[in-house]
């Protein structure tokens, strides 16, 4: 007979470790977000070819997507659940960029990225809720 998830045994320790390590690479994949967001916005203004409109819409979502990849890694560190599905579905569109990386030849992004993206979806995914 199975047993569902909270049934089972759950090492509290082994949790522990798990959340903050995943909390701990949010913070750095956040902050990756936030400063390539700062360089693309750099680049946007002190080059002569620019759109304003698009450029704003990659401002903007990275400043998103880097303070919500924050968020969500306090809330790993706070033992929230919240955080857990946007987690693995950034790190999902992660993977597709990586893939889309590796095909163009950009090992340079695709590899840090793949390091990085992995053990975050997989701690996210493995981490039971305590309820």
């Amino acid at each position: 007979m199975l047993l569902p998830f909270r049934l089972m045994s759950i090492d509290p320790a082994k949790e522990a470790r798990k959340r903050s390590i995943v909390s701990t690479l949010l913070y750095i994949e956040g902050a990756i977000v936030l400063a390539l967001g700062a360089w693309v916005g750099v680049m946007g203004i002190t080059h002569e070819n620019r759109e304003l409109p698009p450029l704003m819409g990659v401002l903007g979502f990275s400043v998103l997507g880097g303070v919500g990849l924050i968020a969500c890694g306090r809330a790993f560190a706070e033992e929230k659940n919240w955080g857990r599905a946007p987690v693995v579905l950034a790190n999902l569109i992660v993977l597709g960029v990586v893939k889309y990386q590796f095909e163009g030849g950009f090992l340079i992004g695709a590899i840090p990225l793949l390091l990085l993206s992995l053990p975050i979806l997989y701690l996210a995914i493995t981490i039971i809720p305590n309820s």
